[in-house]
């Protein structure tokens, strides 16, 4: 009897805990959202906070290159990195005009690995960064099992996923601990928390920015380095293309402008956040399942969204 009413006590604690954990990067995302409007005084510019200059990955397209405008409007001065040059000039030019700031480009693809950080390294080796947005990232064309990806697929994945955020973690960070002060942004995706099949090694390359993202934390927390954990959910961008449902976006699937207000309004504030107000209480929800529960329903989303592709792909034949 005392067994057993001890298992339900423990079984209430962890409930408990696992809720106030669930709901509390909900609470954060909502208080900072609300706090320049309520506590103008207690908001400190991003700029006088982390510095004057932050780099952003992945800059031309989707949640990078709306991310970047939003630093802009707050005053940052920025480094946009993409592999393309046409479009990161147009941004570059777009963003200058707009929102009266510095920018510079550096053209680097990350796809091809180790051998593009040597000319970043030496791009911003003159620049105050105070802020680095580790946002580029690539998915799947469409969903698919592991032995339909192709092997240089699979290695892009690798090296844009899991190499950039390490990479450029490392390159920049030194100069932020001299400093004493700084901000790293990890956007990782919500398909971190739990295996999924037929976007097995996305989800995988996504799981691995998250562990990295907390580590980080503990050892450079303590030197003034501020890190973040940023797990959007559907966004409709791009990167989503596979689904014409997720292009044409809703209520749960926000645009990137949408998205990128409120995730930049948690910076400095929310550690780990999804960015966006719904996207936390889907957040919320998706914890309270099982993971084989989150892993089956994940595998049936991605089977619809591969029909949808389908189809699409017979009728424009």
């Amino acid at each position: 009897m005392l067994s057993v009413l001890a298992l339900s006590v423990l079984g209430a604690i962890t409930l408990v805990f696992g809720l106030i954990d669930s709901l509390k990067s909900v609470l954060e995302l909502v208080s900072s959202h609300l706090m320049p409007y309520f506590l103008p005084s207690e908001v400190e510019p991003l700029t006088k906070k982390f510095g004057p200059w932050a780099v952003v990955t992945g800059s031309t397209d989707g949640i990078g290159k709306q991310y970047a405008a939003e630093l802009a409007r707050r005053g940052c001065n920025l480094v946009l990195i993409s592999r393309n040059l046409d479009k990161l000039r147009a941004v570059a030019s777009e963003i200058e005009k707009q929102h009266s700031v510095k920018t510079k480009i550096v053209v680097a693809d990350f796809s091809k690995g180790a051998e593009v950080y040597a000319h970043i390294e030496e791009e911003l080796k003159d620049i105050p960064l105070g802020i680095l947005v580790n946002n580029v990232g690539i998915n799947y064309d469409y969903p698919m099992t592991v032995c339909e990806v192709p092997t240089s697929k699979a290695w892009d994945l690798i090296n844009v996923n899991i190499g950039a955020v390490t990479l450029m973690t490392k390159l920049v960070l030194p100069r932020m601990v001299a400093k004493g002060r700084g901000a790293v942004v990890n956007v990782s995706s919500g398909s971190e928390l739990q295996p999924l099949p037929l976007m097995t090694i996305y989800a995988a390359t996504k799981a691995y920015v998250r562990s990295l993202t907390l580590a980080l934390r503990e050892e450079y927390a303590p030197k003034g380095i501020y890190v973040q954990h940023l797990a959007p959910l559907f966004v409709s961008t791009k990167i989503n293309a596979f689904s014409q449902r997720l292009l044409d976006g809703n209520l749960l699937v926000p645009d990137a402008g949408t998205y990128a207000r409120h995730a930049v309004a948690s910076l400095g504030r929310v550690n780990n956040t999804t960015g966006y107000w719904v996207h936390g209480i889907q957040y919320t929800l998706v914890k309270i399942a099982p993971e084989w529960l989150r892993t089956k329903v994940g595998h049936h989303l991605n089977r619809q969204f591969r029909e949808e592709y389908d189809q699409n792909k017979v009728k424009a034949e």
